[in-house]
């Protein structure tokens, strides 16, 4: 009888302490994704050369993996967001170079799987707080949108007339389709783009409260907001960078209390224009206010980081850190490298660029249980490959026409030492491409200072990328030129069925139309 009650008693204890409690093959998972953060910005990256503090990174690493060779799909931001989120090269879509413009028209296909949209397969609650940049269904009239811009040297002390008022009043008071919650979301909050229109909150899909006024001039200097537009009375850039560290870990804290596991999709909006930093950071850095932005992101990072471990999630959740692209030039770069912060690191290039600063990435990883502490992994992988990694941790098949270039890392988070993917693309703001096959990087641009119609370096003898080498390996710039055709042609570079690319692929964008238009049908 003593026995039997012990048991039952046993297993009583074992059922209370199971409740909640989520399988290992079922973590939750906290993508973030920082906005143009360099990969010499994060100083475990950088120890040497790199002058701004950041220690909750410098801490999650130091508890994870750090990759050494991780990418985005581009040097800008909507196109890297896109293969995030979908697993799928941003070049197969319209978005060939450039960006989603102001009010720009959904980039994901509505059936196109997400991140969202998988771990919602999987029963997961799905949120996405933060910069969407993807573009929505704006109910904009095409004969009205002039209204929602304000002319450029129009000085009227940022006064609205009431026609104009009213349109705004109208479109804003309708819910706005096409975002997040569209696209595999189950509640989303943001901006969806910090520096431009509409200036104000977004839940879901809707406006929080009507945007009814300009933008002061004072708002529109100094890398705050980039071009005018509706916004709310009083709008506060500063603001907004830490209400969405509030929201964050406001999510977590409410989804670790339910029985269902989450992933939380945060594109922070930093630190990215608006360079809106508040008074608790401001000259922190001794440096420039970019440096002082970063030092507030990486606080706020780490506030999400102790909501997580406050709500005992933390031990049964993978955290993915990134960034969408380098470091802006145009943020003091050139300053920050005299006072002895290199934002690139040891790489050539910043933001924009198809070269090794434009792309490459701080690429963390933490999942307590399973990724070796204090690790590092100089093996290739992607943004990309989030979607087939998450897949291969739930036992998920991904279909034929999702994730063509994703690929799971999930081997090298268990600690294996060897390749997952054998090539890889990143490109330019400009669309130029530039292909990875192991050490090797070919860019499909021409070197006026070798007069070469392209450019070859070798990433391990030389990765600041001063040697171009592709005049004296012409056999391997034409593997590698036929490799790239091969990956546009396929519509795919993972194995499975052969899929089409949205439009017709533009590979050398700095050609004249004429030249591309023959190059597309061979």
């Amino acid at each position: 009888m003593q026995k039997m009650m012990k048991g039952l008693l046993c297993g009583v204890l074992f059922g209370l302490l199971s409740v909640g409690a989520a399988p290992a093959d079922r973590p939750n998972i906290l993508v973030i994704l920082a906005d143009d953060v360099g990969y010499g910005d994060v100083q475990c990256y950088n120890p040497q050369r790199g002058k701004i503090p950041t220690p909750n990174l410098d801490r999650l690493a130091s508890q994870g993996m750090r990759f050494t060779d991780g990418h985005s799909s581009s040097g800008v931001c909507s196109p890297s967001r896109y293969a995030l989120l979908t697993g799928r090269y941003h070049w197969r879509t319209r978005l060939q170079s450039g960006i989603v413009g102001v009010f720009g028209a959904p980039l994901i296909a509505p059936d196109r799987m997400t991140l969202g949209t998988l771990a919602k397969q999987q029963g997961y609650a799905t949120a996405c707080i933060g910069k969407w940049h993807l573009g929505r269904d704006w109910p904009i009239p095409e004969n009205k949108r002039e209204l929602f811009r304000k002319p450029r040297g129009k000085d009227d002390e940022g006064k609205v007339p009431d026609e104009q008022r009213a349109v705004w009043s109208d479109v804003f008071s309708k819910p706005i389709p096409g975002g997040p919650t569209a696209r595999g979301f189950d509640e989303y909050f943001g901006t969806d783009v910090p520096n431009w229109p509409p200036y104000c909150f977004i839940e879901n899909d809707r406006t929080v409260g009507i945007p009814s006024e300009f933008l002061p001039p004072s708002q529109l200097k100094n890398h705050l907001a980039s071009q005018n537009g509706p916004a709310l009375k009083d709008w506060n850039l500063e603001k907004i960078l830490p209400a969405l560290g509030d929201r964050a870990a406001d999510f977590i804290t409410r989804q670790a209390k339910a029985q269902q596991p989450f992933l939380l999709y945060l594109p922070l909006t930093a630190p990215h224009e608006p360079l809106a930093v508040t008074d608790e950071w401001k000259g922190k850095s001794g440096l420039l206010t970019y440096a002082d932005f970063l030092m507030e992101t990486d606080a706020v990072i780490g506030r999400v980081l102790e909501a997580l471990e406050k709500s005992g999630a933390a031990a049964n959740t993978l955290v993915l850190f990134t960034a969408d692209n380098g470091k802006a030039a145009y943020t003091g770069a050139a300053e920050l490298e005299k006072l002895g912060h290199f934002p690139s690191g040891p790489l050539r290039g910043y933001k924009t660029s198809v070269f090794e600063g434009g792309h490459r990435e701080p690429f963390i990883v933490r999942w307590p249980g399973f990724v070796q502490p204090g690790s590092v992994c100089k093996q290739l992988v992607h943004q990309a490959d989030v979607l087939a990694t998450l897949a291969d941790i739930w036992g998920a098949k991904l279909p034929d026409n999702a994730g063509e270039d994703s690929f799971s890392f999930l081997p090298l988070l268990k600690g294996a030492d060897k390749p997952v993917r054998a090539n890889a693309v990143s490109c330019a703001a400009a669309g130029t491409p530039g292909l990875r096959r192991g050490p090797w990087k070919l860019i499909f641009a021409p070197d006026p200072a070798v007069k070469t119609k392209v450019q070859l370096y070798n990433l391990d003898d030389d990765i600041g990328e001063t040697k171009n080498l592709a005049a004296q390996k012409p056999e391997l710039v034409a593997e590698m030129s036929a490799l790239m055709d091969q990956l546009v042609a396929n519509g795919r570079s993972t194995p499975g069925t052969l899929q089409t690319n949205d439009v017709n692929v533009i590979r050398y964008p700095h050609e004249a139309p004429a030249a591309q238009k023959r190059r597309g049908k061979k």
